[in-house]
């Protein structure tokens, strides 16, 4: 992974992650991962998220992998840790308080 920095790389989301917020989601993690090791997605500042956040979600661990990247999600609300848990995702994502 030629010029990638060694420092992890924040990315902040807000609101709702739904159908209409996803496509700018993944646009951003995917620009991250592109070109950081590691990428923090802090998720403090999310009030509600759907499946097509859980898929933008999907989508960036799947990059993460081929890359050989690391996606950590941070700050998780009580709502979307529970959409984690609901969907057995909390187990194959980097999930950190």
């Amino acid at each position: 992974m030629t010029g990638q920095s060694n420092q992890p790389f924040i990315v902040r989301a807000h609101g709702e992650i739904d159908l209409d917020a996803a496509p700018s989601l993944r646009r951003a993690l995917a620009t991250a991962l592109g070109s950081h090791r590691e990428v923090v997605l802090d998720l403090s500042e999310v009030t509600f998220m759907d499946c097509a956040g859980l898929g933008a979600l999907v989508r960036a661990r799947n990059q993460a992998d081929r890359c050989g990247a690391r996606m950590v999600l941070r700050g998780a609300g009580r709502c979307v840790v529970r959409l984690l848990k609901l969907t057995g995702l909390h187990r194959h994502l980097a999930v950190e308080p």
